[in-house]
C-alpha cells in the first residue's frame, strides 16, 4: 500500500467561533457534586474562551449559593474581574474551582459563575450526561452504515478488511471508519489501558495498540478504540472498532487515503 502525503487540519471544515463570542444556550444545564445539585438552569450562556468549543457560564441566581465559599481572591481577567470561590457539597471539597463575575464583566457574563469542568461529578444537558466540555452547537455528528470496501494496514500488516463499515462524520475532524470486530485482525492488536471521553460520543470502553514482542514505538500505541455504550446520536458505532487514520494506512474502494493531521494525534 503506497501512502500519499499527509493532509492538514485546515483541509477539513472548522467548527471554530471567534474567541469571546457569547450566546444563550437553549437547553437545561445541570451539574452535581457529592450527590448535590450545584446548579440547574435554562439560562446558561455559551462563552468561547478559545475557538473550537464553548464553556458554560451559569447565572448566579441559578447556583446553590450555600455550596460556594468565597476565597477572597480577586482575578482581573480578559472577561472582567472574577472572585475565586471553592465548592463544598456532600463531603466533597473543590477549592479554587469557580470564578464569579461581577457587574464590570461584559453583557452576558456579568453575574455569572464559570465552573471548572473536572471539579464536578457530572454535567447534564437536559437529561443526558455530557463529558469533557459542552457540545459545540455548530458541530454535527453522523454515523452512517456503508458497503464501501475498506482495508487498514500498518507497516504491511493487515489490521482490518470489511465491506460493511460505519462512517462517522464529525464537523472539523477526519472521517472515522468503525468496523465490525469479526472484520478486524484482533491477533495483531493488544489491549491498552488508555481511556478517553468525547462530548459527542461518550466514554471509550477499549483501546488497542499494535501487538509487539519488545519495545513498541509511540506511533504504534493506541491506534484503535471502541465505544461499547456510545451516546444515542451515534448508536450505530456501538461495539465497533475505529483506527486513527493519522497512524495507519487506509484504503477505501481501492484508493489509498492520505494520512490526516489533527490536533488529537
Amino acid at each position: 500500500m503506497t501512502r500519499p502525503a499527509k493532509v492538514s487540519e485546515r483541509d477539513y471544515p472548522q467548527m471554530a467561533a471567534e474567541t469571546g463570542r457569547i450566546e444563550p444556550a437553549p437547553r437545561r444545564v445541570r451539574a452535581t457534586l457529592g450527590g448535590r445539585t450545584v446548579f440547574d438552569t435554562t439560562r446558561a450562556r455559551y462563552v468561547w474562551e478559545f475557538p473550537f468549543y464553548p464553556q458554560y457560564y451559569i447565572p448566579l441566581a441559578d447556583v446553590d449559593a450555600r455550596l460556594l465559599a468565597d476565597e477572597g481572591h480577586e482575578q482581573h481577567l480578559e472577561r472582567g474581574t472574577a472572585h475565586r470561590h471553592g465548592l463544598h457539597a456532600g463531603g466533597e471539597e473543590r477549592p479554587g474551582s469557580v470564578r464569579v463575575f461581577g457587574a464590570d464583566a461584559p453583557n452576558g457574563i456579568a453575574d455569572t459563575a464559570r465552573f471548572d469542568w473536572e471539579a464536578l461529578d457530572a454535567w447534564y444537558e437536559e437529561d443526558e450526561q455530557v463529558f469533557v466540555h459542552p457540545r459545540n452547537p455548530y458541530v454535527r455528528v453522523d454515523a452512517l452504515r456503508s458497503h464501501r470496501h475498506l482495508r487498514i494496514e500498518l507497516d504491511g500488516r493487515l489490521l482490518a478488511d470489511t465491506t460493511t463499515p460505519v462512517l462517522l462524520f464529525e464537523t472539523g475532524l477526519p472521517t472515522r471508519y468503525y468496523i465490525d470486530r469479526t472484520d478486524v485482525v484482533l491477533d495483531e492488536l493488544s489491549r491498552s489501558p488508555t481511556g478517553t471521553a468525547c462530548p459527542y460520543k461518550g466514554v471509550t470502553s477499549d483501546y488497542w495498540s499494535l501487538r509487539a514482542d519488545g519495545h513498541l514505538p509511540k506511533e504504534y500505541q493506541d491506534i484503535a478504540w471502541s465505544y461499547a455504550f456510545p451516546t444515542r446520536q451515534v448508536l450505530p458505532i456501538a461495539g465497533l472498532i475505529a483506527f486513527y487514520g493519522e497512524k495507519v494506512d487506509i484504503e477505501l474502494d481501492g484508493a489509498v487515503l492520505p494520512r490526516p493531521h489533527s490536533r488529537f494525534v
